[in-house]
């Protein structure tokens, strides 16, 4: 039985369609029902031991895309319960189970701000909670692993930014902007992004099932890298708006208005779609490298064809009433 831990969010229900596909048995576990697979889902949460352990049957294999990684989360402590102590958990009934091999998805946030190019053997230098309590969560893992490593399988996933169709993350608010004409280019543009489409992290998902007894740690990421200026202009071409960038506006004030949507978000309560740490992050080249041919996988389809079905879908047809994911 494959587990797939946090499987009701965006990425998890990308995954369990193709396990449907090839008619692999799979469940669910999550604190949230899933929409699509009801009769495959079991409510329970990483930070609930008993839950855990309910609901995972023997010599399972263990997907966790369970994680707290939004940049507003409140309170701090999320971040410690649900990405350490989720991990310690999510061990313990693994220990208790019998199982051989978890898939972890960690993220490229543990680089921080890294330099362009940083492949797996990166300095970790992380900037933020997420990025420090998924590295933890890494070590969690790394120690279950090391406890039987000539039988036990653990494969940590760091993806970069994920987008696609019924995302509603930070890239779907980029392409909503420059759908409706709100867009305004932060700094110069000639800053890199790497990018992962959902379809693509699925797929390497499925393939890592098939990896044997040994630690496996891989980038994902979808090239070749965008710069924002031709990301953009593609973005606006395809959606008929032309490809030149009309509006732009200097670093400085950008990051002032991200300070000033800070306070007020301090005075507030409330979360604003701009802040500073989100200025800062759309400005900085996030460029990365992978290592992911050496394992034998071909992604399904192109960076420049996932981000053209996401156009399709959310911006050219009509799917108001389908299902979204909110992420960051």
């Amino acid at each position: 039985m494959i587990c797939v831990i946090g499987g009701s969010g965006f990425i998890g229900t990308r995954f369990c369609k193709r396990l449907q596909f090839q008619s692999s048995a799979f469940s669910i576990q999550d604190k949230a029902p899933s929409l699509t697979f009801p009769d495959q889902a079991v409510i329970a949460d990483v930070r609930d031991l008993q839950s855990l352990r309910a609901s995972i049957p023997e010599n399972s294999v263990l997907i966790n895309l369970a994680a707290e990684h939004r940049d507003d989360v409140r309170p701090l402590s999320l971040y410690d319960d649900v990405n350490v102590r989720g991990a310690e958990n999510i061990c313990t009934v693994a220990r208790e189970k019998g199982v051989q091999k978890i898939i972890f998805t960690s993220t490229v946030a543990v680089y921080g701000f890294a330099a362009p190019g940083t492949d797996e053997t990166g300095i970790i230098k992380y900037f933020n909670d997420y990025g420090r309590t998924k590295w933890l969560a890494e070590g969690v893992f790394q120690k279950w692993q090391e406890e039987d490593p000539a039988n036990r399988t653990l494969v940590i996933i760091r993806p970069t930014v994920v987008f696609g169709e019924q995302n509603r993350g930070n890239v779907y608010n980029l392409l909503r902007q420059i759908s409706n004409g709100r867009f305004v280019m932060i700094g110069s543009g000639r800053n890199r992004k790497s990018m992962a489409y959902v379809e693509n992290i699925a797929a390497f998902l499925e393939h890592s099932l098939g990896f044997g007894p040994g630690v496996h740690v891989y980038n994902y990421v979808d090239k070749p890298d965008f710069d924002m200026n031709t990301l953009v202009a593609s973005v606006r071409k395809k959606l008929g708006r032309g490809s030149s960038i009309m509006l732009r506006l200097p670093y400085t004030l950008g990051m002032m208005a991200g300070l000033v949507f800070d306070l007020l978000a301090r005075i507030t309560g409330k979360t604003f779609p701009i802040s500073s740490i989100r200025v800062k992050k759309f400005c900085a080249t996030t460029q990365f490298d992978t290592s992911i041919i050496k394992s034998g996988f071909a992604p399904p389809c192109s960076l420049h064809e996932g981000l053209e079905r996401t156009l399709h879908y959310e911006f050219l047809e009509d799917n108001r009433n389908a299902a979204v994911f909110f992420t960051e």
